[in-house]
């Protein structure tokens, strides 16, 4: 099964198990930042990948992409992609004023992992709570280049198995002092086997 062969309904039900799934990730980064934090998913979007750099603003833009696995009963990909700015307000909000500032440190690509892996582990816990799945996110990779370089990177990664992605454009924004929007992308790629198992899943729940 193939993200081309979704139907509406289809669709519509794996928009909003993400939308709820996404809702937990904020709060998994509200608790970690110690403030408000406010998740939206203005956009949910089935695209071809190589579209992608076009979409977060140019294949040529600076970008950190953090990559997971997903793991268990439905296996694929998980690609979280910062804007370098976004990554470094983030970092300032994490660690302190004047972090993430010029190259990345150790401590800084550490900790956007760990935003990667909360992130991606909140949003897999509350899907797999809800369709009875075992979902767990692999040990997250991160790259620091151009988008493009990016997404061609995650391509070899997925070995050509699937050139559609299911799109979530999500934008974070912090409280507190910091008033400048982080802004970040999601997307979900399940591998076509896996995309079958979900639906099933979500049939036994129907």
């Amino acid at each position: 099964m193939t993200f081309e062969q979704l139907n509406a309904r289809q669709t519509d039900a794996l928009k909003e198990i993400s939308n709820i799934g996404m809702g937990h990730a904020a709060t998994a980064l509200s608790q970690l930042l110690g403030e408000t934090v406010m998740l939206k998913v203005p956009r949910v979007t089935v695209t071809e990948f190589s579209a992608v750099p076009e979409l977060i603003g140019g294949a040529e833009k600076p970008v950190v992409g953090i990559i997971l696995r997903i793991l268990g009963d439905a296996c694929g990909s998980l690609l979280l992609i910062f804007p370098c700015d976004s990554a470094s307000r983030l970092l300032s909000g994490l660690l302190g004023p004047g972090c993430g500032e010029g190259e990345f440190s150790e401590m800084d690509i550490s900790t956007l992992k760990e935003v990667g892996n909360i992130v991606a582990s909140a949003y897999l816990s509350a899907l797999g709570q809800m369709l009875n799945l075992s979902l767990i996110p692999s040990v997250p990779a991160m790259a620091c280049d151009m988008a493009g370089a990016v997404i061609d990177q995650v391509l070899v990664e997925l070995g050509g198995s699937t050139d559609m992605a299911l799109m979530l454009e999500t934008q974070f924004h912090g409280g507190g002092q910091n008033q400048d929007a982080v802004t970040g992308h999601c997307f979900v790629l399940p591998d076509p086997d896996s995309l079958r198992a979900i639906f099933q899943a979500m049939e036994e729940l129907s």
